[in-house]
């Protein structure tokens, strides 16, 4: 049974590879994730990884850590509030903070940090979970 305070989290150390991988995926070639001559032109000086890809940690520990394995999103806000470049940890936590008694939907805090506990994207998830 789920209760509103149970968290979970998952970290990964994102890569060029990673980037690689993710840009070819989605078709998002932007050269500040792709080019680092152009990323040094940028206020962030060096290149970055996706923030979608960043993202993706929570769709992880929702989808197989909490509310886990046959949960599915109905809605995801997020807030970018850091860079993330090559070589960071990210850990990805969520947290309930509203179970609904009459359905089976579960709001969750959503929150990335990286290795020096910055936080790098908030937001708010719900999903249908299965009971």
């Amino acid at each position: 049974m789920i209760q509103i305070g149970d968290s979970a989290s998952l970290s990964k150390t994102f890569t060029e590879k990673d980037v690689l991988a993710f840009a070819e995926i989605s078709g998002d070639q932007n050269p500040v994730h792709l080019d680092a001559d152009f990323a040094a032109s940028t206020p962030f000086k060096k290149q970055l990884v996706h923030g979608m890809l960043t993202a993706g940690l929570i769709s992880a520990v929702l989808g197989m850590k909490l509310p886990g394995p046959g949960s599915i999103y109905l809605k995801q806000e997020l807030n970018f509030k850091a860079p993330v470049f090559f070589g960071d940890t990210i850990t990805a936590t969520v947290t309930v903070t509203k179970a609904r008694e009459d359905k089976p939907i579960v709001t969750l805090k959503t929150v990335c940090t990286n290795q020096d506990e910055v936080v790098v994207i908030e937001g708010e998830a719900v999903l249908l979970i299965q009971r």
